[in-house]
């Protein structure tokens, strides 16, 4: 439990390192009241650059901790997608506290921006984390490790690639238009049916190792 303490308090207090930037950008590029993402304002290059590296900063932050808080790679993996998790829910925690957004549970979302921007209410990220956070959190506070066959890895991955499709569908007709067509995107459709369905087989392959 002390080791889940550690961890919690690195989510969490990089969850509010990451919220207090996102904070400080709506501020500069989005100063109504209340702040509205879309239609979208497009950062500047070198602020675009920048976003692109700490994305890449998290991620490699995240896998760093987790290497370091366990010795096998199926606990390892618990460990990640525990702080993962809990970072991505503590990022909106902290947004709810300082800039009072959400406002709604189906407001949309920036979510990432490799390899192309991510887009999606932010409920769905959350769901995710949550499982992360649920699943990750039993199985480092037992005495086993999570078992992984292939056939769980398969279901992982395809569940994976379900909700990540989308995430990035919303964009994927803006691209050919570039600059101009994100700045116009107002977000109308999101494919819950492809979402859910993703991670339905994300739970149920997560379920099936922890057994």
């Amino acid at each position: 439990m002390v080791r889940i303490a550690w961890l919690s308090a690195y989510a969490l207090a990089m969850a509010l390192v990451e919220a207090a930037l996102v904070i400080h950008l709506r501020h500069v590029y989005y100063p109504a009241d209340p702040p509205s993402l879309f239609p979208l304002v497009l950062l500047s290059p070198d602020d675009f650059r920048l976003e692109l590296a700490r994305e890449l900063a998290t991620v490699v932050m995240i896998v760093v901790v987790a290497l370091l808080a366990e010795r096998n790679w199926s606990r390892r993996f618990a460990a990640f997608v525990f702080v993962f998790g809990l970072w991505d829910l503590g990022y909106y925690v902290w947004l709810k506290l300082f800039l009072d957004w959400p406002r709604h549970w189906l407001e949309w979302d920036v979510l990432f921006l490799i390899p192309w921007p991510w887009f999606g209410p932010w409920l769905a990220p959350a769901m995710i984390a949550l499982l992360f956070t649920l699943w990750g959190g039993w199985l480092l506070s037992v005495a086993r490790s999570p078992r992984w066959s292939l056939g769980t890895v398969l279901l992982f991955l395809v569940g994976s690639l379900a909700a990540l499709a989308a995430f990035l569908a919303p964009a994927w007709p803006l691209l050919p238009g570039g600059d101009p067509a994100f700045r116009s995107f107002v977000p109308d459709h999101f494919a819950w049916l492809l979402f859910l369905s993703g991670f339905a087989a994300m739970a149920a392959a997560l379920l099936k190792a922890a057994r």
